[in-house]
């Protein structure tokens, strides 16, 4: 939202194509909130034992076995996508959502891939990062001609080399990938590499501009962006990560956003990159971290083994990447004693008020009116009052079971364990002196 308004108003696939018209998507279910997912053991596949991936607040491409070969199903279309309460946009997805369904394979596996396009031009599927025949890579006009609207085309090839990797459009990228049409691609090894892991995440980042009362994201924004998500979800939406105390965890992140890096941050431990979407890092080369990079158009896999119980932030650490559709048309206010323009605006608009003279942070729990379909400096409740952090942040949580936990609910810290105000006793013991405020001349 545009800070002035605010403070005023408060192919062919080398001949395997198939020419059908576009059916409904099978097995696929319905989005649903977090608070209707209930916490489970995560299902196993083979080899090796590995567990299955988890998309939060998305959901797996499903399987049919026939003759040998894995076949899915994946439809571009228009998705009415909620980013978070109190703001959704029609954008574009697969199987009804954006991202699309996450595709897990395991190296070696046959895989037949039918996409059927529902949008209103034509489209392609490429396969980031998957070494495959040249004519199956999906890059319109090159390698395959695109697929016409209302129109099926085939892809299949066999999975040589496991990694995180991941799908969009190679037709009209700018306008496709900028309104949703991203999905993760994981192919698991025959023989499992390194330790073996008990929770295995995949995180999409991505970038979007939403004007105020659009009914669409704007994609042919090149910097300008105000919302930005994991999964195409804005915080609070995002489902948090629920894993056990001392259990090994592995996070995917990918990055198809049009132009931002993502500096991803986990508070309370620390972690080690695994891969890249180029595979596997050696342990030799592999050293501590509490940030990971992730830049347009790759993949970071994360391995940690959390040793705190808790309610741990993780997020973006560039500053705006956790606000939510705040435009920057405005000077900066801190500092400035604005009581007189206050008095002076309120003869022609009751309803003015300044704002950010001692910062921003308070603004979002102030609950204001905000025009409708729209998250301008909207916080969310917490278990210690607002949170005042939105976009691409989330909520690693912690457990003794992560199985039973409630996955909605907050962690209870121990007596004498959380920061608080510090008595008059404690400051005179250890020799503090704390300086007198200062006081402002009106």
């Amino acid at each position: 939202m545009d800070r002035r308004n605010f403070i005023q108003f408060g192919g062919v696939a080398v001949g395997a194509a198939l020419v059908t018209r576009a059916t409904d998507s099978e097995g696929q279910e319905g989005e649903s909130s977090a608070l209707e997912k209930p916490a489970r053991v995560p299902s196993v596949i083979a080899p090796g034992g590995q567990v299955a991936i988890v998309t939060p607040n998305g959901s797996t491409l499903p399987w049919r076995m026939v003759g040998g070969v894995k076949v899915g199903h994946l439809v571009a279309e228009a998705v009415d996508h909620e980013f978070a309460p109190g703001l959704r946009a029609e954008c574009w997805g697969w199987n009804g959502s954006t991202p699309g369904p996450t595709i897990e394979a395991v190296e070696g596996d046959r895989l037949r891939i039918y996409v059927s396009n529902r949008l209103p031009e034509p489209t392609t599927v490429h396969w980031h990062g998957v070494i495959l025949p040249n004519g199956m890579d999906g890059v319109a006009g090159l390698t395959q001609a695109a697929i016409p609207p209302g129109e099926t085309y085939v892809y299949e090839f066999t999975v040589k080399y496991p990694g995180t990797f991941m799908y969009h459009p190679h037709y009209d990228e700018m306008t496709q990938i900028a309104l949703g049409m991203v999905g993760m691609f994981i192919v698991h090894p025959k023989q499992p590499k390194g330790v073996r892991v008990d929770h295995d995440f995949a995180l999409m980042a991505h970038e979007w501009r939403i004007d105020v009362g659009a009914k669409r994201p704007d994609p042919m924004v090149m910097n300008d962006f105000n919302v930005v998500t994991f999964n195409s979800k804005a915080y609070p939406g995002t489902e948090a990560l629920v894993v056990g105390r001392g259990k090994r965890v592995r996070i995917r992140f990918g990055n198809l956003g049009p132009m931002d890096h993502h500096p991803i941050h986990l508070h309370g431990l620390s972690f080690k990159v695994t891969q890249t979407d180029g595979g596997y890092i050696p342990e030799s080369a592999q050293y501590p971290q509490t940030t990971v990079l992730v830049p347009v158009g790759s993949t970071r896999v994360i391995e940690f083994v959390p040793e705190e119980l808790g309610d741990w932030a993780m997020h973006c650490h560039m500053t705006h990447h956790v606000m939510t559709q705040m435009g920057h048309g405005l000077p900066p206010m801190t500092g400035v004693d604005a009581r007189r323009v206050e008095r002076r605006m309120a003869r022609v608009e009751p309803r003015y008020m300044p704002m950010g003279q001692t910062g921003m942070g308070e603004m979002g729990a102030m609950n204001m009116p905000v025009p409708p379909n729209s998250l301008p400096m909207r916080a969310s409740p917490g278990p210690f009052g607002s949170i005042e952090m939105g976009g691409m942040f989330s909520v690693l949580k912690v457990r003794e079971n992560p199985y039973t936990a409630d996955p909605n609910g907050w962690y209870a810290n121990p007596p004498g364990t959380v920061a608080g105000p510090a008595l008059p006793a404690q400051l005179s013991a250890d020799g503090v002196k704390v300086p007198a405020p200062r006081i402002k001349k009106s």
